[in-house]
């Protein structure tokens, strides 16, 4: 099973100021009280479950380094003495907590904004409801907080699949790419694919933003597909779901190949097992066509349809009959 070197792939981290400019518009949040705390970051796990103990509904047991608090939180705050509250206040304010989130436009109690001018502790409102900003910020965490790689080669959207085209340099990878494109497939990344396990078992490529939209062609130079191509023709993000590498043999290793290929291959990309095709690039195969065939078998060999297996187990019933 081949994989990318485990030193290609690294962990991100977030600052609370990124998080805060890349969510303030959509979430319509206020930065109240910690103004200092923009640089504090947040950083993935080698567990790759990047959410966990990051953001939630206040918690003392398990705290979470971005805690929530909805009406229930808040009028749990109100309801203790002032001693308690300042007790359970004090509580929240650990070594790892670097915001709070006020939401459902509920007011800020008086001590949590102090004790978080006094800690630097970044203070966040909204209003919309707190369950939807845990959501808001737990996807948007498993993003950016993503183990992640880079791969050569070219990512599209071939029938609704992301399938990253492998091979060695020259071999027609962006030809075929430029051929898929206008049979109506969709670019994502050419030449550099960026690949972050979003999930335990997804992986989801992306384009380098210097990249986004273009393709290289050799001959011909560098392609605006979406200029030329139109709006439809571009992808921001794919999730992986196959790669095809593409081979090139001579006539001799060609007829040597095993045309009845039973048994799957997969290649390893950050630890996730990804189903792997090897087309060989060979004078008249149409390889626009053989991709768009190694999808749709893929889908049916998902569904539990193999027609290798079943070519076969037919042949051999008409042994078995012959016997």
């Amino acid at each position: 099973m081949a994989s990318e070197s485990p030193n290609d792939a690294h962990l991100r981290q977030v600052s609370v100021q990124r998080l805060f400019d890349d969510n303030h518009e959509r979430s319509g949040l206020a930065w109240v009280a910690g103004r200092d705390a923009g640089s504090r970051v947040l950083t993935g796990d080698q567990s790759l479950q990047p959410t966990l103990g990051h953001v939630g509904h206040m918690n003392f047991i398990h705290p979470f380094r971005i805690q929530v608090l909805g009406p229930a939180e808040i009028a749990y705050l109100h309801a203790l003495p002032q001693s308690a509250l300042e007790t359970q206040v004090g509580q929240l304010f650990t070594s790892e907590l670097c915001t709070i989130v006020i939401a459902n436009g509920e007011p800020v109690p008086a001590v949590l904004e102090a004790r978080c001018n006094a800690d630097h502790v970044a203070l966040f409102t909204t209003a919309l409801p707190s369950p939807h900003i845990v959501e808001v910020f737990r996807i948007y965490l498993s993003r950016v907080l993503a183990e992640n790689t880079a791969l050569h080669g070219v990512f599209l959207d071939v029938l609704e699949m992301g399938v990253l085209i492998t091979g060695a340099s020259a071999i027609g990878k962006s030809e075929l790419a430029l051929e898929l494109i206008s049979r109506g497939n969709g670019l994502v990344a050419d030449d550099i694919v960026e690949l972050y396990r979003i999930s335990p078992d997804t992986i989801e490529g992306r384009c380098p933003a210097i990249l986004r939209d273009f393709l290289e062609v050799r001959g011909i130079g560098v392609l605006n597909i979406r200029t030329i191509f139109g709006e439809t023709a571009v992808r921001p993000r794919k999730l992986l779901k196959l790669i095809v590498h593409l081979e090139d043999h001579s006539h001799e290793a060609f007829s040597d190949l095993d045309r009845l290929k039973v048994d799957a291959t997969y290649q390893e990309v950050l630890g996730v097992p990804i189903r792997r095709v090897t087309i060989p690039v060979a004078a008249g195969r149409n390889l626009a066509v053989l991709v768009e065939a190694a999808v749709r078998n893929f889908v049916l060999n998902q569904r539990g349809i193999d027609s290798t297996k079943e070519f076969i187990e037919r042949q051999q019933r008409l042994m078995d009959e012959g016997n």
